[in-house]
């Protein structure tokens, strides 16, 4: 008989995101915000089953969007999540443009260890996923949810930057798909 899957490592992760997130909801979309987090644990779970990987993937936005802090993460989830988390998280350093913050968070990816790329491409994937989706939906009324100065052009800019930061993860369908979703939202 089959060991059971372990899980609760992983359901200490969701349940912690999801009180972090508790009546918050994804931007223009009608829905809990939780529902993001959980997407991008998807993702990262066609790559790695890793309950570290996987924990962060629902944790990656609650340092960036919520009360939590990475210390708090640290003690309650260990160095290895804290530091895949902080990885994915943008910098708050209110004196930045939207355009040097984008660079910066590019930049650190690019830099980050394998794993952290995994996570992040988690959480990419879906964003693109719901941009594609909602760009077939209102079309280029989709450009004026971001806070991009200049639009389309700086949210394509920031995509494929990212695309370049994962392009070692060139091999797998997550990354596969955000190329097709790049290419077909943004030069449809």
């Amino acid at each position: 008989m089959n060991n059971p899957l372990e899980t609760g490592f992983f359901d200490k992760a969701l349940s912690f995101a999801a009180d972090a997130h508790s009546g918050t909801e994804r931007r223009g979309k009608g829905y809990p915000y939780i529902i993001h987090p959980m997407e991008a644990a998807a993702i990262v779970a066609t790559i790695t089953n890793d309950p570290e990987m996987l924990a962060a993937a629902i944790l990656h936005d609650t340092v960036e969007d919520t009360d939590v802090t990475i210390e708090q993460i640290r003690e309650r989830f260990g160095d290895r999540v804290a530091t895949l988390v902080q990885h994915e998280t943008a910098p708050l350093d209110p004196s930045l443009t939207w355009r040097q913050r984008k660079t910066v968070q590019a930049e650190q990816l690019k830099a980050a260890p394998h794993d952290s790329k995994v996570v992040a491409l988690g959480d990419k994937l879906s964003n693109m996923r719901g941009i594609a989706w909602d760009f077939r939906q209102i079309g280029d009324e989709v450009w004026k949810r971001f806070h991009a100065p200049n639009g389309k052009s700086d949210v394509e800019w920031y995509y494929r930057s990212l695309a370049d930061a994962l392009s070692e993860l060139s091999n797998t369908v997550a990354y596969q798909e955000y190329i097709r979703l790049l290419e077909e939202t943004f030069h449809p």
